[in-house]
């Protein structure tokens, strides 16, 4: 599958082929080591082994280890690809690349936990991370997959579940892919654009802002002929990581947000997330063929089934 972005030369996409058994994606595990050792436990007991795992980028943010959680992940063996967040580290920048607007508090708050990533990730973790590669492609049940980060064309393009249908259209023909899983947002969605689908695993390591201390993974197994996309929620020992994070002085908005899951600013979120705030998430699991339909799935004999029911706002499949 080409790179939407072949003309440059320092953009790496890097193929796994074709995948025909349950693959677990994560995201975002932001230096919260209590939720990725939960995360990786959970495909333990799934059975599914690293080189099923994808996590799609910034492994390090808001928490409090960013390096244990740096080398935890590499250690793992799960395929990975750079965020904002390692994309700057690697590269030795002054901030996070996270495309927050200028003079905003998410802006004010990514100098402090940035400043304490920047001050424990060492050269070897920075090489890896400069190493990783952009994005990555796969086939399942014949379809073409791209994992990016936050959009297809800017790895800090934030892309939620209501934005028109036109970004997510030039984002897919961007990907020149059926299925886009990404990152980023932080807010776990699945969105059928026609025949294609746009998939968001959520962060693992920081809730998403729907009142519950709460994070996400997902799952995508062949179903028949078409991909089934399931949404998983996660508990983990999130007191011990508060505590890490008060202790190391981070953002205190940041460390009472993962026993609240409520976010200390919303200056990110589109309206239509904003009026979702403090309301927890429910997706039911989607499913989508070779035909271009998408709908509810039954759950699948390989996949743990979702014991949520759906909540689907205007323009989204699941939210």
């Amino acid at each position: 599958m080409p790179s939407p972005n072949a003309s440059n030369a320092s953009f790496h996409c890097h193929d796994i082929g074709a995948l025909e058994d349950p693959v677990l994606l994560c995201g975002g595990a932001y230096g919260n080591l209590e939720a990725l050792e939960a995360f990786l436990d959970a495909a333990l007991t799934r059975g599914v082994p690293p080189r099923r795992i994808i996590h799609t980028g910034d492994v390090v943010a808001y928490c409090a280890d960013p390096a244990a959680t740096a080398e935890r992940l590499r250690a793992s063996g799960m395929h990975a690809i750079k965020g904002n967040v390692e994309q700057s580290l690697g590269l030795r920048r002054e901030d996070c690349g996270c495309g927050f607007e200028a003079g905003s508090a998410c802006d004010a708050l990514s100098e402090q936990w940035y400043a304490h990533a920047d001050a424990h990730v060492g050269y070897e973790l920075r090489h890896w991370m400069a190493e990783l590669p952009d994005q990555i492609t796969f086939t399942m049940a014949g379809r073409r997959a791209r994992v990016v980060h936050g959009g297809v064309r800017a790895v800090s393009a934030f892309i939620f579940a209501s934005l028109p249908a036109a970004i997510f259209e030039a984002e897919l023909d961007a990907a020149e892919a059926d299925i886009v899983v990404a990152g980023h947002c932080g807010i776990p969605f699945t969105r059928a654009i026609g025949r294609r689908v746009w998939h968001n695993a959520g962060s693992l390591g920081m809730p998403a802002n729907d009142g519950t201390p709460r994070v996400w993974y997902s799952v995508l197994a062949p179903e028949g002929k078409g991909v089934r996309f399931e949404h998983v929620p996660l508990a983990y020992d999130h007191a011990r990581a508060q505590a890490k994070m008060a202790a190391a002085g981070l953002p205190q908005g940041y460390a009472q947000a993962l026993s609240t899951g409520l976010w200390p600013s919303l200056s990110v979120l589109p309206a239509m997330e904003r009026a979702c705030t403090g309301t927890p998430l429910a997706p039911e699991p989607v499913r989508s063929d070779q035909n271009g339909r998408a709908g509810p799935s039954e759950p699948a004999n390989s996949v743990a089934p979702s014991t949520s029911s759906a909540r689907e706002p205007p323009s989204a499949a699941t939210r």
